[in-house]
């Protein structure tokens, strides 16, 4: 199996293009070359996809039986990619986004939800922020989503809809945020409850999946995330706890509480949210697709393992915006405990 992989570097690409070598398949990468190299036995060809004359050496390279677009971000940029690869490879998968649908995360979801209209040949001003709903990076995932099936088709387009994605290299910084708190002890802040069930998926899992579509042909749109009930957040910072052997202890705040704070939600406090459709994603279609997800505890068993031997996230934007000061912590803290004592 001859594939190409756009981007491939950092997480998810790393994750596919790791388990692709460990299948046998040959893999070609294309990306920039911005990010340190990392496997020998990858062919790599530098280039920036918004460049006609690097499209042009990238198609001289073909035939390829899938493209995996793991950087594809601005809808007329997907469109002329995939329209120039379509002549030379049989299959393309978009790595999108569940904040595509129209109700994330207000509203539970499934494959038939309603997703955010965004013609093919967007560019990347198409679309708006709101507060508790669409964003404009769900707007252009949207239609990264409608540029892919209209250059490759209905039938050689696969469409992966992860969540949260958490696992080893993860550069966001919300899974390595609360294990670097949990592993500097004391009291931990702990949102909402620790009953509240969540679905973050395993990079691994995800990138596993993504070559089983490639192998099976399978087309569509799929939800990649662990089933609804598989965990819990209690269970995730427990995980932590273990992984770390600490000496922690968590105080579990009400959402409302923490909102009163001015605590900010899925940033400060990652993984923290409080709508009902954040973690209540039907997955049927992956998993009779041939998704399997591993233990959340084996997740954050080997994310506390790369971090100890060489996780460095510090480089990334992304990774700045997440976790809460240890000064705010310990005042919310502080007045959650005046307020029981009040209440008392």
């Amino acid at each position: 199996m001859r594939l190409l992989v756009l981007g491939g570097t950092w997480f998810v690409g790393h994750a596919v293009v790791t388990a692709a070598l460990d299948a046998g398949w040959e893999v070609t990468t294309f990306n920039r070359g911005t990010s340190d190299p990392f496997l020998e036995a990858i062919s790599s060809i530098k280039g920036d996809r918004h460049t006609p004359e690097d499209l042009v050496r990238l198609t001289d390279a073909g035939p390829w039986d899938a493209v995996v677009d793991t950087s594809g971000y601005v809808p007329s940029n997907v469109l002329a990619v995939a329209r120039a690869l379509a002549p030379v490879a049989s299959r393309y998968v978009f790595m999108s986004t569940l904040s595509v649908y129209q109700d994330w995360p207000v509203k539970p979801l499934n494959e038939r939800s309603e997703v955010l209209y965004c013609p093919p040949g967007a560019g990347p001003d198409y679309g708006t922020d709101t507060e508790d709903g669409p964003t404009r990076y769900g707007y252009q995932k949207a239609g990264c989503e409608a540029a892919a099936v209209a250059a490759f088709g209905v039938e050689r387009t696969t469409i992966l809809r992860p969540g949260v994605v958490l696992g080893p290299r993860e550069y966001v910084g919300r899974l390595p945020w609360w294990l670097r708190r949990v592993a500097a002890g004391g009291a931990v802040l702990a949102p909402g409850s620790p009953g509240r069930t969540i679905q973050p998926v395993d990079v691994r899992d995800l990138a596993a999946f993504t070559l089983r579509t490639i192998s099976e042909q399978s087309s569509g749109a799929f939800n990649v995330c662990a089933p609804i009930g598989s965990a819990t957040f209690g269970e995730l910072l427990a995980h932590c706890a273990d992984s770390t052997h600490t000496d922690a202890s968590f105080t579990w705040v009400p959402d409302d509480f923490l909102l009163g704070q001015g605590v900010r939600q899925w940033s400060e406090l990652p993984l923290w949210r409080t709508f009902d459709g954040v973690w209540s994603t039907d997955t049927t279609a992956s998993q009779a697709a041939g998704l399997r997800t591993r233990p959340l505890e084996q997740t954050v068993r080997d994310t506390w393992r790369w971090l100890v031997d060489s996780g460095d996230i510090g480089n990334h934007d992304r990774a700045a915006e997440i976790g809460i000061s240890r000064e705010k912590e310990a005042q919310v803290l502080a007045a959650w405990r005046r307020s029981g004592e009040r209440s008392g």
